[in-house]
């Protein structure tokens, strides 16, 4: 098989998983995305939780890159070139843009983890340190931070010829190669919340030691499985992107044949999908692993969504008396059994 061939069989290949993958990712994540919100904004067992919180805002914040991957994967496709390889403006928006979502995301997710250790700690001041309204300000002053690390790529980003929307200078290159990639947005979050979730898992295995409500407690229990399982598979999703992006950076583009860099595409494409995932497979991920957020989603579904839709649509029945007009603090208690 020639050269020549097995780079045009590679460039299907691509073209073929981009197509199909990016389609996925987006529909299962903007569904996913939306039951996390309702599920954490509805069900008064999640009000006030601090956990609860931060999942809200990572899944707005992985809602919204969703539609950025998709807008610009459509307009690829209809077009032939993405939007910021044509304009300069979309070009500086996108990378400051994406950038600040993404350690957004690396953020919260290193808060929930943090949370989840102070929360469950037997040590009392421990667990007096996180407060709803510190979540609050933490959010805040992150999302301040990262957008104002991301202003430089404002002025230093733009369109190449061949290379498309590239950062021009070096220094900045460099910070963007080293430090925000492997660091930053790698190697920093899986350490922290990858740590930190294993302290929490630990602490809320003695939490039956102590004197808390059974309520309390199962819940405390529900939020730190699945914090824990979430930051797991940040890690397993992260860590191939953050892997090949040290590769990259050691590679000798002197030796580099045409093969080589399509395999390399390949691999590039595939690893971005898996950090994409990031953004998608959250409620998925809860949903197979915990039972109690199985019940929980079957008792919004049924309770909060299809009974009033079905009284609204049957008006001649709206008299009748129905489940969900008295639902009592046993259903609060069942939602976290």
């Amino acid at each position: 098989m020639s050269s020549s061939s097995d780079v045009y069989r590679f460039d299907i290949i691509i073209d073929k998983y981009i197509i199909y993958i990016n389609n996925i990712i987006f529909a299962a994540g903007l569904i996913g995305n939306i039951f996390n919100i309702l599920v954490f904004t509805k069900l008064k067992v999640f009000r006030g939780n601090r956990c609860a919180f931060y999942l809200i805002i990572e899944s707005i914040v992985s809602t919204i890159l969703l539609f950025i991957y998709f807008i610009f994967h459509i307009f690829k496709k209809i077009y032939g070139a993405e939007p910021d390889d044509i304009s300069l403006i979309v070009c500086k928006l996108k990378i400051t843009f994406i950038q600040s979502c993404r350690l957004l995301i690396s953020s919260v997710i290193c808060f929930k983890a943090l949370d989840q250790f102070f929360s469950t700690n037997y040590r009392v001041y421990l667990r007096r340190i996180p407060t709803f309204k510190r979540a609050r300000y933490s959010v805040i002053i992150v999302t301040i931070l990262w957008v104002l690390q991301t202003i430089p790529y404002i002025f230093f980003s733009n369109i190449v010829p061949s290379l498309g929307c590239i950062v021009t200078n070096q220094a900045l290159f460099r910070y963007y190669s080293y430090f925000y990639y492997i660091l930053l947005n790698g190697l920093f979050p899986i350490l922290i919340s990858s740590l930190f979730s294993l302290f929490a898992y630990r602490n809320v295995r003695h939490l039956i030691r102590r004197q808390v409500p059974i309520q309390r407690r199962r819940l405390d229990h529900q939020m730190t499985a699945m914090i824990f399982v979430r930051v797991l598979v940040f890690v397993i999703l992260t860590l191939p992107f953050t892997i090949f992006q040290i590769y990259k950076l050691n590679i000798n583009i002197n030796l580099i044949t045409d093969l080589h860099y399509d395999i390399n595409q390949v691999v590039a494409t595939i690893v971005t999908s898996l950090l994409i995932y990031n953004y998608s497979l959250t409620f998925y991920i809860f949903l197979v692993t915990s039972s109690r957020f199985r019940r929980q989603v079957k008792y919004l579904l049924l309770k909060k969504c299809w009974l009033p839709i079905k009284c609204y649509c049957c008006k001649s029945n709206r008299n009748a008396i129905h489940p969900m007009v008295t639902i009592s603090d046993a259903s609060g208690i069942e939602l976290v059994s």
